[in-house]
């Protein structure tokens, strides 16, 4: 059975103001034979009009907005904004990212610069969707364009971002839709445990959040899917919303 059906319909208030936007970083990939799983470009190889980028999209995102509406008070955009970071300064004003199956990334020096700076300058981003030995290799290359330099963590479980809207010290799986359906596991390749990993500015501030062995993706979009097991969707809602709250606050 292949995965859910990414496509989602605008809602009819697309354009009003708000003051949370979730943003979704566009990126150009290795191509097939490259990184983790391989290539993935859009039409006619232009990956700004599609690719790896686009997993659980826009579907996952505009899911996600609904229950922050509902499960909190913050004024969130009902509908997503893709940033492409060659687009001039555009990204300095989407201070969230989601960054879906990071594993074949690839940047040129200025689009990295400029992730970089936008996250050195206050801004957040969210890697998901990515399992296993090969994958995080992938992941590996991408974000060491991004920070050469600064140190992948693991987060302990008394870390304020685990506390900021729920406790959540409790944690477990947010399985993959697709490898539930195909082999009964919650995970890809050799992914089957999953982990909290970070990356912090100077000042100790979690700049990315890197979920790994996990979908929240899947958690989202799937919230009323009878197939996907309810506890992976409590925790993944609870964990984006957690997610939002701490860059909305630190």
């Amino acid at each position: 059975m292949e995965g859910p059906d990414s496509t989602a319909a605008v809602p009819p208030d697309y354009q009003n103001p708000a003051e949370l936007v979730l943003g979704r970083l566009m990126y150009p990939t290795a191509g097939r034979g490259g990184f983790g799983r391989g290539g993935g470009f859009g039409r006619g190889g232009d990956w700004t009009q599609g690719g790896m980028w686009t997993v659980d999209y826009p579907r996952g995102d505009r899911t996600f907005a609904v229950a922050i509406r509902r499960l909190t008070r913050i004024d969130v955009r009902s509908v997503e904004q893709s940033v492409n970071p060659d687009d001039g300064d555009e990204i300095f004003y989407w201070p969230y990212l989601h960054v879906g199956m990071p594993t074949t990334w690839n940047f040129t020096d200025s689009m990295a610069a400029k992730i970089r700076e936008h996250l050195l300058r206050g801004g957040f981003m969210v890697c998901d969707s990515f399992f296993g030995t090969a994958e995080w290799e992938g992941f590996l290359h991408g974000i060491k364009q991004i920070f050469p330099d600064r140190e992948i963590e693991e987060i302990p479980d008394d870390d304020p971002i685990f506390y900021t809207a729920y406790d959540l010290k409790e944690k477990g799986p947010v399985g993959n839709f697709r490898s539930l359906m195909r082999n009964g596991h919650a995970y890809r390749a050799d992914g089957s445990v999953p982990h909290w990993r970070c990356i912090r500015d100077d000042k100790g501030r979690i700049i990315v959040m890197i979920d790994f062995n996990l979908d929240l993706g899947d958690s989202w979009q799937l919230a009323d899917n009878p197939q996907y097991p309810q506890e992976y969707s409590y925790l993944g809602i609870r964990l984006g919303i957690n997610y939002v709250v701490y860059t909305m606050t630190h």
